[in-house]
Formats: structure tokens, C-alpha cells, sequence
């Protein structure tokens, strides 16, 4: 049924890997570092909208990036009213939907989830501790599910707009 270990010392090594992966995920789950937490949650998505700053009381905290944000915002704009001046480009805008809501969506759901996991995790209640724990591990698959709801949606809503502009 299991693997066969060729000697002791290989099933020791094994173990102690285990434990490593183990006591990362640990860390991961507890927000000890919120900024790399998040990361891991949104897939790297948050990285660049996130940064780690010191407060006045020595706390870490993170803060979203405003400057980032508003060179996206101002791309994604200029971009919009670029091709917005011909028939292709709102057929194509159409069909992008676009990114930069997309991307706000998704980071500002990802931190109010977050936050909410987070004090609930350091909750001395064990309830508050099972719905923060059942927040990470279930907010990314309902997650998902509304994304794609929502993108089928989108789909049939510009297809039907394209209809009618033929």
C-alpha cells in the first residue's frame, strides 16, 4: 500500500521534510506575515499592490500601494479612450471587460476576507477559529465559482450587445 524505504535514514529525512512543509504552511495560515499570506491566497496578484510599513508603534502593517494603483487606473483609461474611437476597439473592449476592475475586485475582496480570517484566527472563541479557518479554505473556491458565474455572464451580456450594434 505505502511506499517501500530502502533504510531508516531515508524515512527520517522524508519526515523531517514533511515537517518543514508543514510548520511553512503553518506560518502561512497564522498571518504572520500578512503581506506574504495574501500572496499566497491571490496567486501573486496582491504583490504589487501591497507594501509592509512600520507604524509610529513599531508594528508592521500593510498598506495598499496608491501610486500603483492609479498608474493602472490611468493606463487602462488612455487605453479605453484610444480605442474607443473606432468600431474594433469597442467590440474588443467589449470583450475584454476590463482588467482594472477586475483586478480592484479581486484585491479588495481578497483583503476584507483576509482581514476578517485573520481576527478571527486570533480569536480565543473556537468558533471564530473554525469560520477564520474555514474562510481560507473555502472564500477561494466560492471565490472562483462566482468569478466564473460572473464571467458567463459577461460573456452572454456582449454577445447580446454585439447583436445588437449588427
Amino acid at each position: 500500500m505505502g511506499r517501500q524505504y530502502e533504510s531508516i535514514e531515508e524515512l527520517r529525512r522524508k519526515k523531517k521534510l514533511l515537517q518543514g512543509e508543514i510548520s511553512d504552511l503553518e506560518n502561512l495560515l497564522t498571518f504572520k506575515n500578512t503581506k506574504e499570506s495574501l500572496s499566497a491566497f491571490t496567486n501573486g496578484l496582491s504583490d504589487q499592490y501591497l507594501q509592509e510599513k512600520i507604524d509610529e508603534d513599531g508594528d508592521e502593517k500593510v498598506v495598499l500601494r496608491k501610486d500603483v494603483i492609479a498608474k493602472q487606473l490611468t493606463s487602462e483609461v488612455k487605453d479605453l479612450l484610444i480605442n474607443k474611437n473606432t468600431a474594433v476597439g469597442i467590440a474588443s473592449s467589449a470583450f475584454k471587460g476590463g482588467n482594472i476592475t477586475d483586478s480592484l475586485v479581486k484585491l479588495g475582496v481578497t483583503a476584507i476576507v483576509g482581514n476578517y480570517a485573520k481576527k478571527n484566527m486570533k480569536s480565543s472563541n473556537w468558533k471564530k477559529k473554525l469560520i477564520g479557518a474555514a474562510l481560507i479554505y473555502l472564500a477561494p473556491i466560492a471565490l472562483k465559482y462566482v468569478r466564473k458565474k460572473m464571467e458567463v455572464y459577461q460573456k452572454n451580456k456582449s454577445v447580446s450587445s454585439m447583436e445588437q450594434l449588427i
